[in-house]
């Protein structure tokens, strides 16, 4: 259990930081923000920012060490930051739900695996195998990124 007057760190300074913060503060804990921008919407109601980006080891150990949690306001944080600063504190999400989440092709993987209901699909890593796909699972067939990570996934792109 984490008590009021514990002091919380968030990952990323827009407006979901923001309102994480002040409600945050609102019931009494301590907000440290870490964004690389130091006029992030989330710094103006955080006790403290730490003006950084996300794989800076630096920074990030700051953090780990400070705070009694930390969380992230959106879903482009590294997976292997979250993994770091698992070491200091705990994470959530967890680095393994967001790396999943972060690539298409392993969440619709999993969510396959698992039972979990979802459209169907098919993975397309060169310009030859769009028939096939198209073939297998219909129209319309939208075309996407398999990661949110720009540059992973250079052939499947949307578009």
């Amino acid at each position: 259990m984490i008590l009021p007057g514990a002091t919380l760190g968030i990952l990323g300074g827009g407006q979901l930081g923001r309102m994480f913060a002040v409600a945050a503060r609102t019931m009494g804990y301590r907000v440290i923000v870490l964004d690389p921008d130091p006029d992030s919407p989330a710094a103006q109601c955080a006790d403290e920012q730490i003006v950084a980006g996300f794989s800076g080891r630096q920074a990030l150990e700051r953090l780990g060490k400070r705070c009694a949690a930390i969380s992230t306001e959106f879903e482009n944080v590294p997976a292997d930051t979250l993994r770091f600063l698992a070491r200091f504190c705990p994470v959530r999400p967890g680095a393994g739900a967001v790396a999943v989440a972060q690539d298409r092709i392993t969440e619709k993987s999993y969510l396959a695996a698992n039972g979990f209901p979802c459209a169907r699909f098919a993975v397309i890593r060169s310009r030859d195998e769009v028939a096939e796909a198209v073939a297998s699972i219909g129209m319309p067939a939208p075309l996407r990124r398999c990661s949110l990570a720009p540059g992973l996934c250079r052939h499947n792109r949307t578009g």
